[in-house]
């Protein structure tokens, strides 16, 4: 299935012990449709605050109830935050995570020094004056293969490798917002949001730009950022080679 949410309320996608979260909004859901205690598995695991217009996720599921009764029946039980958009069957051997070749977020910022109530939910206000072509001049060098181990704030024992590909980034400047565009073929713990963090620093004139370049050099958890707040991140796409179903 695909799904988008609105993700302010939530605690992440994963179930925790406190907290809603989308996994278990989704399972309470799926439970209620079809009376089935089944484990919903994500292409990725957004963290608290972070929205998606495009998570792909699945589940296996004995009913006998066609894509379109149990798009519209998850629909009903699911709050106004979290929507099915698409629901497809898949062979039981498909893997949301491990078939995905590539992940694209946006991360939007709203450079004013007034504040905006409709945006305050998606975008992070920034009230600094920022050097926008030096940022984007940064953020461009981030494309390729590195090691991105500096921009990342933890690593759990799950992870051996923290070097990532980056197939491209964007940025685009409308009036007062900020749009980094990135695809890569994955992302470690905040990379996107430490990134935005030290662009930000970059920016506005508290790192230069051998310090940014520094970075890459650096093989310590963590050292990029301040994090940006996740309010401004939102995953866009989860990219496959063969459309579902296939």
């Amino acid at each position: 299935m695909v799904i988008e949410y609105e993700g302010t309320r939530y605690s992440g996608f994963q179930v925790q012990d406190k907290g809603a979260t989308i996994q278990g909004e989704l399972e309470t859901a799926i439970r209620k449709l079809t009376s089935e205690q089944t484990r919903v598995s994500g292409s990725g695991r957004t963290d608290a605050g972070v929205h998606a217009a495009y998570q792909v996720v699945s589940y296996l599921s004995e009913s006998s109830l066609g894509l379109e009764k149990i798009k519209g029946g998850l629909n009903f039980y699911l709050p106004p935050d979290i929507a099915v958009k698409e629901v497809h069957f898949v062979a039981e051997s498909f893997d949301v995570r491990r078939r995905a070749i590539s992940r694209e977020y946006s991360y939007q910022i709203l450079n004013s020094k007034t504040r905006s109530p409709l945006a305050r939910l998606q975008a992070w206000q920034v009230p600094y004056k920022l050097d926008i072509k030096l940022m984007e001049q940064a953020f461009k060098m981030l494309e390729g293969e590195h090691d991105f181990i500096a921009f990342a704030s933890s690593l759990g024992p799950e992870i051996k490798k923290t070097v990532r590909r980056v197939n491209w980034t964007r940025l685009d400047v409308r009036e007062d917002r900020l749009i980094f565009n990135i695809e890569a073929n994955s992302f470690l713990t905040h990379q996107v949001r430490n990134t935005i963090g030290t662009l930000v620093e970059l920016g506005r004139g508290t790192m230069s730009m051998s310090e940014f370049e520094a970075l890459f050099e650096a093989k310590t958890p963590g050292l990029a950022g301040p994090a940006a707040p996740a309010c401004g991140l939102s995953l866009v796409r989860v990219n496959y080679r063969e459309p579902f179903g296939s």
